[in-house]
């Protein structure tokens, strides 16, 4: 017998779900980190750094 057609196979290109997952969590374990170590305040945490800003030329 012939192999089932399958319409959407998957994608190699594409991530893997479960290290997406993991990154996230550690994201969000960081944030929280964040939050507990800066209470009380009145400016919340940013989950990014701020770039470096380039000179007015």
């Amino acid at each position: 017998m012939a192999e089932k057609f399958n319409p959407a196979p998957p994608d190699k290109h594409a991530t893997d779900p479960k290290q997406d997952v993991r990154r996230d969590k550690a994201r969000d374990d960081e944030l929280e980190k964040g939050l507990k170590d800066s209470f009380p305040a009145s400016d919340p945490v940013s989950s990014t750094q701020a770039s470096k800003a380039t000179p007015d030329g």
